[in-house]
Parts: C-alpha cells; structure tokens; sequence
C-alpha cells in the first residue's frame, strides 16, 4: 500500500469537503488506485481532526482486555467495523475485523501479544529456557488454563444474554460504554 504524506491527505480531505468534486473524481485526479484511502481519511478527519491524518511513529500495543472490549462492545451493539472504530478511538477499522477472526480461530489465547524478531542463537538463552519450561509445573499449567477457560465462558455468558434478549442486554451496559467514552473524550 503505498505511503501518503500528511499534507496530502490534508489537500484531498480539504478538497472533497469544500464540494469541488467526490471520492472517485479525486482518486482520478491524483492518480490513485482506489477511493476508499480518501473515504478513510475524510472519516479520520470528521472524527478525530488532523490527528486522524497523522501517520503513527510506533505501532502501539493493544491489551488483551482491550482488544476483547471491543470485540464485545461490536457484539452487543450490532456495531459495524468503522463504528466500533470510532467509538475506541482506532485509526483502523480492519484492526477490529483481525482481533474478531483471530478470536474465533483461536480464542482468547490468540488475542496475547507475541514476541517479535529472530530467537536468540546464543546456547545460554536454550538452556535458559529448558530451566524455565522445567520451572513450570504441571499445576501452574492448570491454574493458568482454569483461569483462560474461566475468561472464556464469562465471554460466552455474556454473549447467550446478548442473543436472548439484546435490547435489555444493551440497555444494561449502555450507561457503562457511554461513561467510557466521556472518559477517553476528556483526556
């Protein structure tokens, strides 16, 4: 995907909204093989301004608690992608949609960040890590797969109330999510 700098999006975003010409007209004026980084970027602007035009300088790191809320949050409230988005304050819709198939593919466990780069050639870090495996008991590995199964079926509870009765399941937390939102809105 090619790479836009901020003062570009800044020109088409400022373009469309003055009213000289629409999403495909851009993308054919500029070159661009598609309409849908502009509707992007008119989105981003409309609802965070021109920070929703920066590019990002690290990709920040989701927690899992995080990233289940708002699959949650999308589950209960019949909420699209985009909307969900918004309501988080992410940049990317499309983000949202891989924590979703991730979470049906591998369930909460393959929502936990995992370790980036090459692993260690060194043979002090092999044998670092046999210890570590050995350190760990047959009962720890039990308490830790009780508490993700524990993590699980409160997840799943919740969402067999959502589909039983959605409208009171809504009506109960839509204090708690608007509360939430005020709060990322104030900081």
């Amino acid at each position: 995907m090619a790479k836009y700098s901020e003062e570009f999006k800044i020109k088409l975003v400022t373009e469309y909204l003055n009213g000289n010409l629409g999403y495909k007209s851009l993308a054919k004026k500029y070159n661009m093989p598609s309409q849908t980084p502009i509707q992007d970027w008119v989105r981003a602007y409309k609802t965070k301004g021109i920070e929703g035009l920066k590019r990002r300088k690290m990709k920040e790191a989701y927690s899992v608690q995080f990233k289940m809320d708002t699959i949650q949050f999308m589950i209960e409230t019949g909420a699209s992608f985009q909307e969900t988005a918004e309501q988080f304050s992410l940049n990317n819709p499309s983000l949202i949609h891989r924590w979703m198939k991730i979470f049906n593919e591998q369930g909460i466990e393959g929502l936990k960040p995992r370790l980036k780069g090459r692993a260690s050639m060194s043979k002090n870090t092999n044998k670092q890590k046999k210890k570590e495996e050995k350190k760990s008991t047959r009962e720890e590995e039990l308490i830790r797969e009780n508490e993700l199964l524990r993590l699980e079926n409160a997840y799943l509870k919740k969402l067999r109330a959502f589909r039983e009765n959605p409208n009171a399941f809504h009506e109960k937390h839509k204090q708690r999510w608007h509360s939430n939102s005020k709060k990322r809105d104030s900081d």
